[in-house]
């Protein structure tokens, strides 16, 4: 945007980055708590950034070709909501920057996405946004390949801090940058040598600018008050043809009389006295939150130029023979035919009836549907053969051709989940990708974002149990069902055979307010389902997969152990004990449902025993304290799936033997 406003003047931009450091000052004055150094040290930055680079139009935050901002350093929230109130975005008023860090204000303490506009991501676990932006600049170069620079051509800008570079999820999101050359993606990085306990270098001595260097970017060094400078750095960023990481040297508090440069500005409230100091020295004559009309003038040009920007990208959409499909891709909503295509794809398993593993039963349904969904991104972290997630027609991802649709990740779970949430987040993306079950872990603080966000990112993760064997405890998942079903908001499916497994994808696939686990089998498992496949009986998380007359107990399993369930079933019934047999292939889903349809799957009235090669935590709440669970109570161990059962009492006897002490 640079190169059509008029020279810079760095006298007007101090008294807009003035108004920045005040509101920031005084909302966390008002609010008792919060952070104001960050946004007083990177106020000269961001106010260059935005009026004079910016594209970005204040009267319709979510339209599609704007840059995306992402304050990494989400700790330093009243930067962002300062800024967008001053450009005028709607929503973001006054009062609600009096409210800040308030119940139901749209200030809150960290920025949430979905809850202020303007905000492009959730930030504040330090990290996240560094590593969310590298897939919205991901996003924007796949778009780009699809659609040409008339439909897509913005950048992604990040403000980050010395914290979200000393977390390791941000080498794992750099390097994978700096590999597929995302040259729209600029780090502004607020390199001011202070975190909480106090100067960085009691923990950290990294040369950061080589670090970058050493993982392919472009790097600059700047002095974060100098105008001038910050906008000519910026200028020349723009043309880089690899990511740009510009190290901002900055005092944190600028203008604080005594806690400038200090970690006494950085996680508190300066208190009224140094308040005034700051005022004085910043020549802010001005009372809290009080702006002249001649700042919010200054601040206007964001919107000036961006609504020219929106104007002539609107008029160039309209004439555009991609008009349709763009718009269909960015709508969010998976194309019809993709999912007729699964459901194809039941049909013939119902006629087939194969029995493989669950993780292969994915991979059947992937390459059944993919092709008919343009913007499906998959992926893996460097597992892909054993995670079934590539389709035999997917082509890589890479620099500089990013039209494929297949990202390998390397070993990076953590990167990968963040990234996934930022294509997501970015729209036309609908980003799925694999690792073990027990990796999970790594990526656990992306996923619990992707809940927190409502974004329908697709995880999958095979290797489920003890069934994968050989690779012993370490590899083997015991904990990691629970522990997922425990995030609020995402949907876990654990399916029993194909058929389960094509369900679960039209599940995932259907879900756009939130994210969806898919938990796979490493083992061989048999067809179960005998019904005609019109209704997708695993989208409401569980139902009676084999029906006796005047059952006396039921029967639960999900995934591999189904088929100890069935096998139970016939043991008793030779016992005469009539058992119903229920797949729970989401638990959390099923309770999510009404009363009256739990109560018709798994009658209050009847004992219950349940079967999970994982431990009991999350199932009471279903089938009571009182009920039989067959099951993990500990690690796994080396050894060949079958021997592992059978040492950790995981068999269809062990079933039986639960079931007849309740009957």
């Amino acid at each position: 945007m640079s190169d059509t406003i008029p020279a810079l003047d760095p006298a007007d931009i101090k008294p807009l980055a003035n108004a920045v450091r005040a509101l920031s000052m005084d909302a966390v004055e008002a609010a008792t708590c919060g952070h104001p150094g960050m946004p007083m040290g990177m106020a000269d930055v961001a106010a260059v950034l935005w009026t004079r680079h910016m594209k970005f139009d204040p009267a319709d935050p979510q339209w599609p070709d704007r840059d995306r901002f992402v304050l990494s350093a989400g700790h330093g929230s009243m930067l962002i909501y300062s800024i967008l109130h001053l450009i005028g975005v709607e929503g973001v008023t006054m009062e609600e920057l009096k409210n800040f860090r308030q119940l139901g204000s749209k200030t809150a303490g960290h920025p949430e996405y979905g809850h202020c506009p303007g905000v492009e991501t959730t930030t504040g676990p330090l990290g996240q946004g560094i590593s969310t932006a590298v897939g919205m600049a991901l996003a924007e170069r796949m778009l780009n390949a699809q659609y040409g620079d008339d439909l897509v051509d913005h950048h992604t800008w990040v403000i980050a801090s010395d914290g979200d570079l000393q977390e390791g999820v941000s080498q794992e999101a750099i390097s994978l940058a700096g590999h597929l050359k995302l040259n729209r993606l600029i780090v502004l990085w607020d390199d001011n040598s202070i975190s909480i306990d106090g100067s960085t270098d009691l923990s950290d001595t990294v040369d950061h600018v080589k670090r970058f260097e050493s993982a392919g970017w472009t790097t600059m060094t700047v002095d974060g008050h100098d105008a001038a400078a910050i906008d000519a750095a910026l200028t020349t960023a723009k043309t880089s043809d690899k990511p740009v990481l510009i190290a901002c040297k900055t005092i944190i508090g600028f203008g604080a009389p005594t806690k400038a440069g200090t970690a006494g500005s950085h996680g508190a409230a300066l208190g009224a006295d140094e308040i005034a100091g700051a005022r004085e020295a910043l020549g802010w004559a001005h009372d809290p939150f009080v702006i002249p009309d001649e700042i919010y003038d200054g601040w206007a040009t964001t919107a000036g130029f961006g609504a020219l920007a929106r104007s002539a990208w609107e008029q160039r959409l309209q004439t555009s023979e991609h008009l349709e499909a763009f718009i269909s891709q960015l709508s969010g909503e998976p194309p019809l035919a993709a999912i007729q295509a699964l459901k194809a794809h039941i049909q013939t398993l119902l006629a087939d009836k194969p029995a493989m593993a669950t993780r292969a039963s994915s991979g059947k349904a992937i390459e059944a549907f993919a092709s008919a969904y343009p913007g499906l991104v998959g992926g893996s972290a460097d597992l892909t053969g054993s995670n079934n997630t590539k389709a035999s027609y997917h082509t890589p991802v890479s620099a500089p051709d990013y039209s494929g649709g297949y990202i390998h990740y390397g070993v990076r779970e953590h990167g990968m989940a963040a990234a996934m949430n930022g294509m997501a987040l970015h729209g036309g993306i609908r980003p799925y990708s694999g690792t073990f079950l027990v990796f999970a872990d790594y990526c656990r603080p992306a996923i619990r974002l992707s809940a927190l966000m409502n974004q329908p990112v697709i995880y999958v993760f095979t290797h489920d149990s003890i069934g994968l064997g050989e690779d012993g405890p370490t590899h083997q998942p015991v904990e990691h069902l629970s522990a997922l079903r425990s995030i609020p908001n995402l949907a876990v499916f654990r399916p029993a055979d194909g058929v389960e497994a094509a369900e679960a994808w039209i599940a995932a696939l259907e879900r756009t307010d939130g994210p969806t686990a898919l938990i796979l089998s490493r083992q061989k498992v048999p067809h179960v389902r005998s019904d005609d496949g019109a209704i997708n009986a695993s989208k409401r998380g569980a139902y009676i997969l084999s029906e006796v007359d005047a059952p006396k107990i039921t029967l639960i399993g999900t995934g591999t152990e189904l088929e100890l369930a069935l096998d139970a079933q016939k043991t008793l019934m030779d016992q005469g004990v009539a058992a119903r047999v229920v797949s729970c292939p989401s638990l959390e889903t099923f309770m999510a449902q009404d009363a009256s349809y739990i109560d018709s799957v798994v009658d209050p009235t009847l004992p219950v025993v349940a079967v999970e090669a994982a431990v009991r935590w999350g199932w009471d709440g279903l089938i009571g304290r009182d009920a039989g669970f067959v099951g993990m109570t500990g690690f796994g161990a080396s050894a060949p799936a079958p021997e592992l059962y059978k040492h950790f009492g995981i068999t269809a006897d062990a079933v039986v033997a639960e079931a007849l002490k309740r009957v």
